[in-house]
C-alpha cells in the first residue's frame, strides 16, 4: 500500500502554528533573509516523510489564497525527494495544456520520473474570473477537461501533435522534452457527481474514492467505501480500462480513539484560534469516519480492510510535524508494507 499526505497549506492544513504564522503574515513583507515559513515548515515535514516510507505528495492549489502556488512549491521541495512522487494539481480553464505539458515534464525530470497530475476542475467562479479562467458547467466542463487531457498525452507521446476540439486548438505543437520515463505522468481526479464518475472511469489513472459525509458510524463509511469501489470498477470496465483507487482518511494515533481525536481538536483550536469551519465540517470530519484515529494496531486492522477493498493509496490527513510523520511511517507503513515501502506507483 502506498502512502501520502498534504503539502502544508492554509487550504488543507490544520493544526500547524508554522502554517497559521504563514497565513497571519502573508500580506506583510517578510523580515530580511527569512522564507515563507509554510515553505520551510513544508519542507522539514516532507523531507521527513520521504524518509519514513510515504510515496506519494500532493501540492494542492488554491490561487485565490495566502498558500503557496502548488507548481512552485512542487518545484522547490519535491526535487529533494529519493522516494515521494509529486502529485501537482492543475486546474483546466486556468491553464493552456500544452504548457502544462511542458511544466509537468519539466517537473518529472528533476523528480527522476516521479510525478502525477490531481485534475480538479473548480468551482470557485471570482478564482476562475480573476486569474483570467473561464468556469464552465455541466457537460460542457468535462467535454473541455477531456479535451485537456487529451492534449496533455498527445503532445507527450507524440513528436508534434494537432488536435481540434471545441475548447482547445493545436497546431503541430512540440515538446523538445519528454516525460522521464516511458510511461507519462498518471492523472489523478475526484467526483461524486454521476458525468464525474464516468469522466474518471473514461480518462483517470486513479480515482478518490468519497466517504461518505452522511456516515454516522466506521462501519457505514466502510459499506459506502466498498460499494463505491465495485461501481468505479464496473464503470472502468466498460471503457476496457482498470482505475486505481485512493482514499483520504485523517490518521491520527493515540493510546485510545478518544484521546487521539481529543488531542487533535485541541491542536487545531490552539494553533487556529478562529479554524476554517469549512475546512474541518467539509473535509477533515468526514475523513475522520474511515477509522483511522486511535491506537496503532486499531488502525492497522482498519487500513488492511481498505486494502482489501482495492484500496492502493491512502493519502493521508494529519497534524503535520515531523514527528507525527515518523510515527506512522514506523507504526503504520512498515507494518503494513512488511518493513518496506513501494518507491514507484507501478501498474
Amino acid at each position: 500500500m502506498i502512502f501520502g499526505l498534504y503539502a502544508p497549506i492554509p487550504m488543507a492544513t490544520v493544526g500547524s502554528p508554522e502554517v497559521a504564522q504563514a497565513a497571519a503574515e502573508a500580506l506583510q513583507p517578510l523580515a530580511p533573509g527569512r522564507r515563507d515559513a509554510q515553505f520551510d515548515h513544508g519542507l522539514d515535514v516532507l523531507m521527513a516523510a520521504d524518509r519514513a516510507g510515504f510515496g506519494l505528495t500532493l501540492f494542492a492549489e488554491r490561487h485565490l489564497g495566502n498558500d503557496m502556488h502548488g507548481w512552485v512549491n512542487a518545484a522547490a521541495i519535491a526535487s529533494r525527494f529519493e522516494h515521494m512522487r509529486a502529485l501537482v494539481a492543475v486546474h483546466p480553464g486556468l491553464w493552456d495544456p500544452v504548457m502544462i505539458a511542458k511544466m509537468s515534464v519539466s517537473l518529472d525530470r528533476i523528480c527522476k520520473g516521479r510525478m502525477a497530475l490531481n485534475i480538479v476542475n473548480g468551482w470557485f467562479d471570482e478564482e476562475f474570473r480573476m486569474f483570467g479562467g473561464t468556469l464552465l458547467q455541466g457537460e460542457e466542463r468535462y467535454q473541455r477537461t477531456q479535451e485537456f487531457i487529451e492534449v496533455l498525452r498527445g503532445v507527450w507521446t507524440h513528436d508534434v501533435f494537432s488536435f481540434q476540439g471545441n475548447h482547445y486548438k493545436v497546431d503541430g505543437a512540440q515538446l523538445l522534452l519528454k516525460p522521464a520515463t516511458p510511461e507519462p505522468p498518471e492523472m489523478f481526479s475526484v467526483s461524486r457527481s454521476e458525468r464525474g464518475l464516468e469522466f474518471i472511469a473514461s480518462h483517470c489513472d486513479w480515482w478518490f474514492v468519497d466517504i461518505d459525509k452522511e456516515a454516522t458510524s466506521t462501519d457505514e463509511a466502510l459499506r459506502g467505501i466498498e460499494a463505491s469501489a465495485l461501481d468505479m470498477q464496473k464503470r472502468a470496465a466498460r471503457h476496457c480500462r482498470k482505475v486505481r483507487l485512493a482514499l483520504n482518511p485523517f490518521i491520527a494515533l493515540g493510546a485510545s480513539e478518544q484521546e487521539a481525536f481529543d488531542a487533535t481538536i485541541q491542536r487545531i483550536f490552539k494553533y487556529d484560534p478562529d479554524p476554517d469551519t469549512r475546512k474541518i465540517e467539509r473535509r477533515m470530519m468526514p475523513a475522520t469516519r474511515a477509522g483511522c484515529i486511535g491506537p496503532s494496531e486499531k488502525v492497522l486492522a482498519q487500513l488492511k480492510r481498505f486494502e482489501e477493498l482495492g484500496i492502493e493509496l491512502i493519502l493521508c490527513k494529519l497534524i503535520p510535524t515531523a514527528e507525527n510523520v515518523t510515527l506512522i511511517g514506523r507504526e503504520l507503513i512498515g507494518p503494513m508494507n512488511g518493513g518496506s515501502t513501494p518507491l514507484r506507483m507501478v501498474s
